[in-house]
């Protein structure tokens, strides 16, 4: 369950950080604003495409989105988006 939370909490302060609306992040990754709110409350989990859209989208770890790691570096990652 707390893993979850921290799911919740990083997406929220990443899209913060991003300085975009839900409505704006739903846009890129084919939610509704409606949904980004669920999955930043915590009541909605996602799919596997839709996390690796989300981290992509914010040049994170998918480990890092679901509080694997506390390193959100992209391991692989050559400095530019995949």
């Amino acid at each position: 369950m707390q893993k979850k939370i921290l799911f919740a909490e990083r997406l929220s302060l990443l899209r913060k950080q991003a300085a975009i609306s839900q409505k704006q992040l739903g846009e890129v990754i084919g939610l509704s604003n409606k949904a980004i709110c669920t999955l930043e409350n915590g009541t909605r989990e996602t799919s596997f495409e839709k996390l690796v859209l989300l981290a992509e989208y914010f040049q994170v770890s998918t480990d890092y989105l679901l509080g694997i790691t506390d390193d959100p570096t992209r391991r692989g990652d050559s400095g530019g988006m995949a």
